[in-house]
């Protein structure tokens, strides 16, 4: 005679793959917290706090020698990849500003050049 089992084999199939997950979650829990004094060990979690935060100094550019500003506009500073962004009071972004060699170059909010100012030999020098 032929014995019914008390767990249908959806219930059996769903018990292993949670204990599945459960031993993985622990053994990746016990590789991170186990060696927190070992300098030669990398801490996943320290990496993620230290990607928030770098502790380098963000870049400075001057952009006094941009010249041109739409009226009404906020500026934004974009040290990192050499822009000026311009933005409308109300939000909206209204171009952005890039210096390209001798000439800085103004766009519109579609990416159009709308304006190129030309820099004297002192200020590409500076």
């Amino acid at each position: 005679m032929q014995q019914h089992n008390k767990f249908s084999m959806v219930q059996k199939i769903s018990f292993c793959i949670v204990a599945f997950f459960m031993s993985v979650t622990n053994v990746f829990a016990r590789g991170l917290f186990d060696n927190k004094n070992d300098a030669d060990v990398i801490n996943p979690a320290l990496m993620h706090r230290l990607a928030e935060k770098p502790p380098l100094p963000r870049a400075h550019k001057d952009f006094s020698q941009y010249r041109f500003r739409p009226p009404g506009d906020k500026l934004q500073i974009q040290a990192d990849s050499n822009r000026l962004l311009f933005w409308t009071p109300d939000g909206r972004p209204d171009g952005y500003a890039q210096r390209r060699g001798g000439s800085i170059i103004y766009y519109n909010a579609q990416g159009k050049a709308i304006r190129v100012q030309h820099l004297t030999s002192s200020e590409i020098r500076n």
